[in-house]
């Protein structure tokens, strides 16, 4: 007896494995994938400029990055005697503004030099709703807490997010035509929008991210809420994905996107990872002695063939 329906995958190429570099960008889910594949030991980068959940704020960064569009005072603005950008999330902030404009135009370089050589760019697109700065009349990646009536709040269109997705995918492919750009879209619920409001949402992304072709989809969405329709697969909130959910997605992603050939790394990398973090009755015992021998000798060993790994 099936107990549950199970969304159909198929294994992608080109595939993730030790050689590949995959940047992350968008809400906070695509760090569950993010942290998996850090825990792992892939090459990653996560969310250089924090958390970004609509798809026209995400689109304005990577134009920027490629076309070297470097952050003025005029795009940066001061709060409680912190400097932040509307582009950016609330952790990129310092109490300098040269500094902060130096470390704004740095991550840019930065971010443009892991594209270029990028394996993989995936991106989790969280809602399609967005607060427009009225005085700017210009769409923010964050509101840093400044009173709401200086923004106005609206849906995207479909239109609107295929042209901005549609440019993300055009702008990589002009410095990297070899990556290879995966979306997908974030099953966390943004209830604060209303119930009706989420769906509207979800729905407008998911058709416009199906209208663009030969973009990659990873069906996380569908995952959470068709194989794991059920509330004990989520955080306290009800909103977020638990560590359950989380690892059923990554197992999933790692049938479609990560080479099996990874497989007995992966296992090894964990079973160092745990051996680390075992806290022993008496640390001075013989046998604790050995098993941490025994660790050393392991780790060396995954290091001879990836010798960029550390612990």
């Amino acid at each position: 007896m099936k107990l549950q329906t199970q969304i159909p995958i198929q294994p992608q190429q080109p595939q993730i494995d030790y050689d590949s570099k995959v940047l992350l960008m968008g809400s906070c889910f695509v760090e569950n994938i993010g942290e998996k594949l850090e825990y792992f030991k892939f090459k990653n980068l996560q969310n250089p400029f924090g958390v970004i959940f609509n798809p026209v704020s995400i689109e304005k960064l990577i134009r920027r990055v490629v076309e070297e569009l470097y952050f003025s005072e005029a795009d940066i603005f001061e709060k409680d005697g912190q400097w932040f950008s509307f582009e950016t999330h609330s952790m990129m902030t310092l109490e300098s503004k040269e500094a902060f404009l130096t470390l704004l135009n740095d991550r840019l370089k930065e971010v443009k030099a892991y594209i270029e050589t990028a394996t993989h760019v995936i991106f989790t697109f969280g809602t399609a709703w967005v607060y427009e700065h009225q005085a700017s009349s210009e769409i923010v990646a964050n509101c840093h807490k400044i009173p709401q009536k200086e923004f106005s709040k609206r849906l995207l269109t479909v239109s609107q997010i295929s042209k901005a997705v549609a440019s993300i995918q055009s702008l990589i492919g002009a410095i990297n035509p070899k990556s290879t750009v995966i979306s997908t879209l974030s099953p966390v619920r943004h209830l604060k929008d209303g119930f009706v409001e989420n769906n509207r949402s979800k729905a407008h992304l998911l058709v416009a991210l199906h209208g663009i072709d030969e973009l990659s989809y990873f069906p996380s969405f569908e995952i959470v809420m068709d194989e794991l329709r059920d509330y004990r697969f989520y955080e306290k909130d009800l909103l977020h994905p638990n560590e359950t959910a989380v690892a059923i997605i990554w197992d999933r992603f790692k049938k479609v996107w990560v080479s099996k050939q990874t497989e007995e790394l992966q296992k090894e990398i964990d079973a160092i990872r745990k051996g680390l973090c075992h806290r022993p009755f008496n640390p001075n015992s013989p046998e604790h002695i050995a098993f941490r021998k025994n660790l050393q000798k392991r780790i060396e060993k995954l290091q001879s063939s990836l010798p960029r790994v550390k612990f």
